[in-house]
C-alpha cells in the first residue's frame, strides 16, 4: 500500500492511499474523516486495518486522480527527521574523509527545513558550495526503544524517498556544525509517496537503486546493500537509548552528491518508490 499527502487551499494537506495504482481520499473511509498526520496512521495495526477497507470497500468509492509531481511532503511538520552520514563510499570519497568504524556519522535536522515536492530549493547566503543528496528514508511505525538489529522491520511502517542538501563548505571547515550546515529552509525533500515495507522482502530491498540526479545526469547510484551500516543497524542505532515516535524519519545516507547552482534540476529517484523532483534558486 502507498500514502501521500494531496495539497489543499481550503483543507490542508489530505491523505491519499494507492492500492494496486487505484488512489482514494482517506477520509472516504469510515473514522479517518478528519486524520490529515502521518504519525496518526502508519502504526502497524492501523495500516493493516487500512488495506482491509480499501480492499473490502473500494470497489464501491470514487477513486481521486493523483500526480507525485507536486504533491506534499509525507513528512508531518513536527517530525523528527535523524540523518545517517557517510553511509556509502562515494559520499565519503567526495568529502575526502574517512568512513566511521565505530557507527554513521548522525544529525538531527529541524522539520522546519521540509519543502514539499516541486518547490523551490533556496540556495542561503552563508554557504558557497550547497550540495543535494538522494537517500532512502524509513518512516518509524510505532513507538519504540532499544530495537534489536534483527528485529528492524517491526517497527517500520514503510520506506520513502529524501533529497538532503548541505552548506558542504561548512561542513569542510568543522565536522561539528552537521546539523547547522543541514538545517537551512527548503533543505530537506521527503516523499513523494510512503510504500509499506510489507511490498518489499530483505533480496528486493537491498536491491533498490536510489540515484542523485542534476540535469538529467545521474551523479551516482546505489543500492542499500551496499551500504557500510545496513538498516538493521541504522535502526537499532538511532533507537538505541531514545524513543522513537510514529512518523520519525530515519535518512540512511547517500550514495553521491551533486554541488548545486541556481537554475539547477535536481532529483532522488528511488526504484519502486518514487521521484523527487526540485528547482534551485
Amino acid at each position: 500500500m502507498k500514502l501521500a499527502k494531496i495539497k489543499s487551499d481550503i483543507k490542508g494537506n489530505q491523505l491519499v492511499i494507492g492500492h494496486h495504482n487505484r488512489w482514494f481520499p482517506l477520509g472516504d473511509f469510515s473514522g479517518y474523516e478528519n486524520v490529515t498526520r502521518l504519525s496518526d496512521i502508519v502504526a502497524d495495526q492501523q495500516l493493516r486495518e487500512l488495506t482491509k477497507l480499501v480492499e473490502s470497500h473500494g470497489s464501491e468509492l470514487d477513486m481521486t486522480d493523483f500526480s507525485p509531481e507536486q504533491v506534499a511532503t509525507i513528512a508531518d511538520r513536527d517530525a523528527n527527521i535523524w540523518g545517517a552520514g557517510l553511509n556509502y563510499q562515494r559520499h565519503s570519497d567526495d568529502l575526502g574523509s574517512e568512513q566511521p568504524d565505530s557507527g554513521p556519522g548522525s544529525y538531527l535536522r529541524p522539520a522546519s527545513c521540509l519543502i514539499d515536492n516541486g518547490q523551490y530549493i533556496e540556495l542561503p547566503s552563508q554557504s558557497g558550495r550547497v550540495t543535494a543528496e538522494a537517500e532512502l528514508g524509513l518512516v518509524i511505525g510505532a513507538v519504540c526503544k532499544n530495537v534489536r538489529r534483527e528485529r528492524w522491520r517491526s517497527v517500520i511502517a514503510g520506506i520513502t524517498a529524501v533529497l538532503d542538501m548541505t552548506a558542504e563548505d561548512v561542513i569542510r571547515e568543522n565536522p561539528r556544525y552537521i546539523p547547522w550546515a543541514k538545517g537551512f529552509d527548503t533543505f530537506c525533500s521527503i516523499g513523494p509517496v510512503l510504500v509499506t515495507l510489507d511490498e518489499f522482502d530483505e533480496k528486493s530491498l537491498d536491491s533498490l537503486c536510489i540515484a542523485t540526479v542534476q540535469n538529467g545526469e545521474t551523479i551516482a547510484s546505489a543500492a542499500p546493500s551496499e551500504m557500510k551500516y545496513d538498516l538493521g543497524y541504522l535502526v537499532e542505532y538511532f533507537t538505541a537509548g531514545r524513543t522513537l515516535e510514529p512518523g520519525t524519519v530515519i535518512c540512511t545516507g547517500t550514495p553521491g552528491a551533486a554541488v548545486i547552482s541556481p537554475g539547477d534540476s535536481i532529483n532522488s529517484v528511488v526504484e519502486q518508490v518514487g521521484t523527487l523532483t526540485h528547482a534551485v534558486r
